[in-house]
């Protein structure tokens, strides 16, 4: 394994990690307490816990294994691999927490604050995960699986996955848990899929320009990038044009576009904003 993989690999694992702390510090301290149940296997803890008194740490852990067999052998051997990190990490810390910082009752007196909070952290958590390819396991799990199989998004995806845990909260709890919960749910699945699209936002730049030596230097040595040239005539002076493709992501766009203005500042340039690129150096299929 040459020294490139390895920090990948490391940084897959140390953000993999921030998502999931991120994630049971949403859903121990806001969700548990107040009974939320917007999906998931931790809305579905939350509501067997109410039920039968076992810890919500323990049903998380009980559900989410049986569900990672599944995603071993459906999703594949990568993905199986960070979602088991990801679940015995999650499962971990919730237990750890339960031990260190019991909570009988919610943080404040303010649940559609403390909703807010319920739904922002773990829903970005979420994202920064299926984002290098993984999952916290339960239903994403479930949700991956459905949206490898469907033309359906993840957000969607995880409505469809979650809306029976949500629907229980009804019956266990109350109305008012019930609607906070279905607002919950909805409001997570946009959120998830609106930050997943933040993360794999890219720019794509079209260059139409007179010398495209500097440009194309720039991408290759300063930016790590490649781009793709071709020649064109313009239609009014008929004079040889030089187009130049190029995918970025948003914070090496700041800078080409800066060192055209610099360089070339008559070069042509169009900038569209692409939410997924596909290939070497960017995202890959699942």
């Amino acid at each position: 394994m040459n020294r490139k993989v390895i920090y990948k690999t490391m940084f897959e694992y140390a953000f993999i990690s921030f998502a999931i702390l991120l994630m049971d510090v949403g859903i121990y301290v806001f969700k548990f307490p107040n009974h939320f149940s917007f999906g998931g296997v931790s809305g579905l803890a939350v509501v067997l816990n109410e039920i039968t008194g076992i810890a919500p740490g323990l049903i998380n852990l009980v559900i989410n294994f049986v569900l990672l067999i599944i995603g071993f052998f459906v999703l594949g051997k990568g993905f199986g691999i960070k979602t088991t990190y990801a679940t015995v990490l999650s499962s971990v810390i919730l237990s750890v927490m339960e031990v260190l910082f019991p909570l009988s009752k919610p943080l404040t007196n303010q649940p559609l604050l403390e909703l807010l909070y319920a739904i922002a952290l773990p829903a970005v958590a979420s994202a920064m995960l299926f984002y290098v390819s993984a999952s916290s396991g339960g239903t994403d799990i479930i949700a991956m699986i459905f949206k490898k199989y469907s033309t359906f998004d993840i957000g969607t995806t995880l409505i469809l996955t979650d809306v029976v845990f949500v629907a229980m909260s009804f019956w266990v709890f109350d109305i008012r848990t019930g609607l906070f919960s279905v607002c919950g749910l909805v409001t997570k699945s946009i959120f998830v899929d609106h930050a997943l699209d933040q993360m794999k936002l890219s720019k794509y730049f079209t260059i139409i320009c007179n010398d495209p030596e500097p440009i194309c230097a720039f991408i290759r040595d300063t930016l790590n990038r490649s781009a793709t040239i071709y020649s064109a005539q313009g239609i009014y002076t008929h004079e040889g044009k030089t187009i130049i493709l190029c995918a970025l992501d948003p914070r090496q766009a700041v800078i080409l576009e800066r060192f055209i203005q610099k360089t070339e500042p008559a070069a042509f340039i169009m900038v569209t904003k692409s939410n997924e690129t596909i290939g070497k150096g960017f995202h890959l299929t699942m």
